[in-house]
């Protein structure tokens, strides 16, 4: 599913395999290494991807799914910790072949060619965890 090796204490960077899809490995890589306070940046590229956006009127999400191959151009975000299990919060940013740019809140994406991630973990830290706000109908975090 994924490669990997630490470059610096709570430093890893990972290279995940072709066709996986990258909440699940990353998921798994934050499990295995006890992970559960945290931020990940990466590029890559991917063939069909499922984002979200969060209308704020009405406190739903709207979810999309594309399927083309696309440019990873940013891939950001944190590790948390809900339920006691790591909670991923990603956002991307991915180019068409257009070189035109859509983004979101990212639910999943398979990837098709590559994906590199650097991970790190915040591991002097108590873990953050989250918490479900009713006024935005976000679950922020609870230090």
């Amino acid at each position: 599913m994924y490669q990997f090796t630490e470059v610096a204490p709570g430093k890893y960077v990972l290279s995940l395999d072709n066709h996986v899809e990258i909440v699940e490995a990353l998921n798994a890589f934050c499990i295995e290494n006890d992970i559960f306070s945290g931020s990940v940046s990466g590029i890559g590229a991917i063939n069909e991807a499922t984002f979200r956006f969060l209308n704020p009127a009405t406190k739903k999400y709207v979810d999309k799914s594309f399927a083309e191959q696309m440019e990873i151009t940013n891939l950001t975000g944190n590790i948390s910790q809900k339920d006691g299990k790591p909670y991923l919060h990603l956002h991307i940013t991915a180019s068409r072949s257009d070189y035109s740019c859509i983004g979101g809140h990212l639910l999943s994406a398979r990837i098709n060619g590559a994906c590199e991630l650097v991970v790190e973990n915040y591991w002097d830290s108590d873990p953050i965890g989250r918490r479900f706000d009713e006024e935005t109908g976000l679950n922020l975090y609870e230090f």
